[in-house]
């Protein structure tokens, strides 16, 4: 019914710059009443997955504190995407990315929908 798909993934070396975009689509969009908080979060191997940014339908955001200054995240509601530019990358950030939306729909409860990851390498 949904499908939110990431892309921008790649292998950086420290000090370098990705951008990592997510579209939702699907056919759950037909009765859609508000798509709200968008957001990242990664995992690494052998960890949880943890927040990353995230920003509400109004546009307020949040950053875990490893990545203030470094990430920003915004969206597009009328395209249904959320991005994340990071920049001064560092070894510590590789892992493997996640969007997460929550979508509204006319007569059903507010749900999370997640993206398929993208891996994000920093290395020399």
């Amino acid at each position: 019914q949904v499908q939110l798909v990431e892309s921008g993934g790649g292998l950086v070396q420290p000090g370098g710059s990705l951008g990592l975009s997510c579209a939702a689509s699907g056919s759950v969009f037909r009765s859609l009443l508000s798509i709200g908080t968008m957001g990242w979060y990664r995992q690494a191997p052998g960890k949880q997955r943890d927040l990353v940014a995230s920003i509400t339908a109004a546009g307020s955001t949040d950053y875990t504190d490893s990545v203030k200054g470094r990430f920003t995240i915004s969206r597009d509601s009328r395209k249904k995407a959320v991005y994340l530019q990071m920049n001064n990358l560092k070894p510590e950030d590789t892992a493997v990315y996640y969007c997460k939306m929550t979508i509204t729909t006319l007569g059903a409860p507010s749900r999370d929908y997640w993206g398929q990851g993208t891996q994000v390498t920093v290395s020399s």
